[in-house]
């Protein structure tokens, strides 16, 4: 469950500092400029960017005339909305370093190297990503477990980390998002008061299309990438393995721990940190590591000394202090994303977006448009799920569309798209846990493409977009621009 608050609408915004549309874009420029020219042209980490798009946003909005506790209270709120994503990031960072000591990792690569071929492998990968994240309703702990291994056991077959980390993050937005135990899809059908099965129905078409031609993009990549592995790598990353943990079932514990919880319905934070200690009693009695080293494992991360290179660097951790990095980006862009909000910045966007809007295709395929850039500029999903569904859910009352065709929309466009920025809390995640830069996994990640494209294609043809049984009785002089897309 997310902590949340009501987003500013334009409404609520005092006319007397409600900026103008034109003057709105000037802090939305200001902070693609200090992004684009940060990363791309003077190769900075995000967090100096991030820094000046605060001061450059905050200052703007002691311009406007709102004051310091006003322009905190926005960042508080930012905060607030994305605090569960920060305490999984602590969390999730440790529990890597426990499940490698505890030989969970390690033994899913053994295993997984001897049943899966460089031609199949992409392709189930993405399926097994899929098949797990529906059942737990997490793609973070997906990503953050099932995720690391497979990038283990791709490396073993020859096929380059960023295509497996492609493949395991479609597959896992493509679960999460049909899952009715996901927070994302609870979120999306809460804030629209829409039936969560109901919110699940409507957006499974376009989910199964753009999953299904993501997998045929990984089976074309798979059958690239079916090159001749080297005489011996397998032998030789299994021996490592074998050399350096007690590789058997019993080390499957923490993952049958997770899991398990994660399936009974318990909520991601407690099922992680139930995953940290199995993942400790596990190394204490499976590996027999001391208390002390496997809690020092935990805090510190893992640094194994097999006779593989490969293996190092792959199991290779930095446990709980390991995610300091990650935090500060994430409390950085959820900072940007709060002030932003609170300036009434997003608010008006949103306002001028509406007030064009000529029809019930161009609403819908707008909505998606609204839920990514405000993922860009937010820097996390829940900003992007929440505050269109608040902004234009009267929008589409009056064009006679049902409730579940706004949290369709939103979540289609919103939650997997997340992982493309590289200061979004969701891509500096995965690009923390794998170990691979959002860029460079970017190209690879096709559900994040097709779930928006197969969205925007539904809203151009009209497919799926049928009217409330009252909106379509009503006259069409009563519908305001309700005219086919």
């Amino acid at each position: 469950m997310t902590r949340s608050f009501t987003p500013t609408t334009y409404e609520d915004l005092d006319p007397d500092r409600r900026p103008s549309f034109a003057a709105a874009l000037i802090p939305i420029f200001a902070v693609v400029a200090f992004l684009g020219v940060g990363s791309a042209v003077l190769g900075l980490d995000p967090h100096p960017p991030l820094l000046w798009s605060i001061a450059f946003v905050g200052a703007f909005g002691l311009w406007l005339g709102y004051d310091w506790e006003a322009l905190f209270d926005g960042i508080a709120n930012g905060l607030v909305m994305g605090l569960q994503a920060i305490l999984i990031i602590f969390t999730i960072y440790g529990l890597i370093a426990t499940w490698v000591s505890a030989g969970t990792i390690p033994s899913l690569m053994y295993y997984g190297l001897e049943v899966l071929s460089p031609t199949t492998f992409l392709p189930a990968a993405a399926v097994v990503a899929a098949v797990v994240a529906f059942a737990i309703g997490s793609s973070w702990t997906t990503v953050g477990t099932l995720g690391v291994a497979f990038v283990g056991i791709g490396a073993g077959l020859g096929v380059p980390a960023p295509m497996t980390v492609g493949a395991v993050l479609s597959g896992a937005y493509a679960g999460d998002k049909q899952s009715p135990l996901s927070d994302t899809t609870n979120l999306a059908a809460g804030v629209t008061n829409t039936d969560l099965y109901a919110h699940i129905r409507r957006m499974r078409a376009g989910t199964l299309l753009a999953f299904g031609l993501a997998v045929l993009g990984f089976l074309a990549l798979g059958l690239r990438a079916n090159g001749a592995i080297p005489a011996g790598r397998i032998a030789d990353i299994q021996g490592a393995l074998g050399e350096t943990y007690a590789i058997t079932l019993l080390a499957f514990v923490p993952l049958v721990v997770t899991f398990g919880l994660a399936l009974r319905g318990y909520a991601a934070l407690p099922t992680l940190v139930a995953g940290v200690f199995a993942g400790v009693l596990t190394t204490l009695f499976v590996q027999g590591v001391g208390f002390v080293p496997a809690w020092e494992t935990f805090m510190y991360g893992t640094a194994p000394s097999s006779g593989s290179d490969l293996v190092n660097d792959l199991l290779a951790t930095g446990g709980l202090t390991g995610s300091a990095w990650t935090i500060t980006v994430v409390v950085a862009a959820l900072a940007l994303g709060g002030i932003l909000e609170r300036t009434g910045v997003l608010a008006v966007i949103a306002h001028e977006f509406t007030a064009a809007v000529r029809s019930p295709g161009a609403l819908v395929a707008g909505t998606g448009v609204s839920a990514i850039v405000i993922n860009a500029l937010t820097a996390q999903q829940y900003m992007s799920i929440v505050l269109p569904s608040v902004t234009l859910r009267n929008t589409y009352d009056e064009f006679g569309l049902d409730t579940d065709q706004l949290s369709r929309a939103v979540e289609a466009a919103g939650t997997p798209t997340g992982a493309l920025f590289p200061w979004h809390a969701g891509a500096v995640y995965m690009a923390g846990v794998t170990g691979v830069p959002t860029l460079e996994y970017a190209p690879y990640y096709l559900f994040a493409f097709l779930s928006p494209l197969v969205l925007f294609a539904m809203a151009a043809t009209g497919y799926s977009l049928e009217a409330t049984p009252a909106a379509a009785a009503a006259p069409a002089a009563e519908k305001p621009n309700a005219t086919s897309d």
